[in-house]
């Protein structure tokens, strides 16, 4: 009895000890909590000002997809130099490019790599004013073409006259730089101008400039479909920091899903980033571009082998380049996420 007595004042008193202990003791500091990582600064340079081809990065940003993605990015416009000069030369870690361009770029051995087709297939076109009932490419007979002065222009032009039974001796071109091609048709100082249809054929609509427009795609026995837009890389950043890459692909990849399933909202969104585009432009761009952005591939920004070759041997048999390229080496899919 005794014994229990001495054990339980025992542990009384160890318990008052610890208490007065704890009631002297300084509060316990709260955890170090280590700040979350600096986002990695990336430079995206557009081929132009922003439109619908645009869209899904532009909700990345806003969507908080790149800054999940642990990327800061840069969205800038071209200047004095390009998209495939500032990739090229370091200047800006990623850009919108085309696919004719960058095969042209690797024929300079400027180490471009394309990393994602923005759209499936060609949605570019030729336009004339409709009074000039030039419904295919042998009607171009007798008209000015305005030039932005790139290489492949007259080639294309040259071959969609001749396998439509037209002579290219006839078509006058006039060098117009990246005057507003609707504006240049409109006030008969062009007949003729290269076009995206989502952008100024729907632009055209709208301002009720009645045209006729030669789809590329409706040609593609003479000349081969091919991805335009693109974006792309510097070899060297797909070498040594293909977590960026990766990461920024996701991203992306993330907001072009997302202009696909949602036109109306992804409109709304790049109207917020670029709030001086035209709304009923954007909005009706949109509803026709969106569906067309993965189209019938397997999934959102897939390249194909065929693609790039067909187009860089029918670049090669046409003079465009003068020797051939490693159409393989021009793309990659590895840093798309899987479907």
């Amino acid at each position: 009895m005794q014994g229990k007595q001495v054990l339980s004042f025992t542990l009384l008193t160890l318990t008052a000890l610890i208490l007065s202990a704890c009631a002297g003791a300084p509060p316990a500091k709260p955890p170090v909590e280590t700040p979350p990582p600096e986002p990695t600064k990336v430079i995206l340079m557009l081929d132009w000002v922003p439109n619908t081809n645009h869209t899904g990065i532009f909700v990345a940003q806003a969507e908080g997809y790149f800054e999940q993605a642990g990327l800061g990015v840069n969205i800038i416009q071209p200047g004095e130099v390009f998209a495939e000069q500032a990739v090229a030369g370091g200047a800006a870690d990623f850009g919108i490019s085309f696919q004719e361009q960058v095969t042209l770029a690797r024929a300079d051995e400027r180490p471009i790599l394309s990393l994602a087709a923005i759209i499936q297939h060609n949605t570019s076109g030729f336009a004339s004013r409709a009074e000039l009932g030039a419904e295919t490419p042998a009607d171009w007979e007798g008209l000015r073409y305005g030039s932005f002065g790139s290489p492949f222009e007259e080639p294309t032009l040259r071959v969609l006259m001749g396998c439509a039974g037209g002579d290219f001796s006839k078509l006058e071109i006039v060098d117009t730089g990246f005057a507003d091609p609707l504006a240049l048709l409109q006030e008969k100082q062009t007949d003729l101008a290269w076009i995206f249809y989502a952008w100024q054929g729907i632009q055209a609509e709208l301002q009720g400039i009645d045209l006729n427009i030669v789809m590329m795609a409706d040609w593609f026995d003479c000349i081969p479909d091919y991805y335009t837009p693109v974006i792309i890389t510097n070899e060297k950043t797909a070498r040594e920091r293909p977590e960026v890459v990766r990461a920024f692909m996701e991203a992306v990849t993330r907001g072009y899903r997302f202009a696909i399933e949602n036109p109306e909202q992804a409109a709304e969104i790049l109207l917020q980033a670029a709030p001086e585009l035209d709304r009923e432009l954007v909005l009706r761009s949109q509803a026709w571009l969106s569906p067309r952005y993965q189209a019938d591939a397997p999934r959102w920004g897939q390249q194909e082998l065929s693609v790039w070759q067909g187009y860089a041997d029918w670049m090669l048999e046409n003079g465009i380049i003068d020797h051939a390229v490693d159409a393989g080496a021009a793309f990659s899919n590895e840093f798309l996420p899987p479907r």
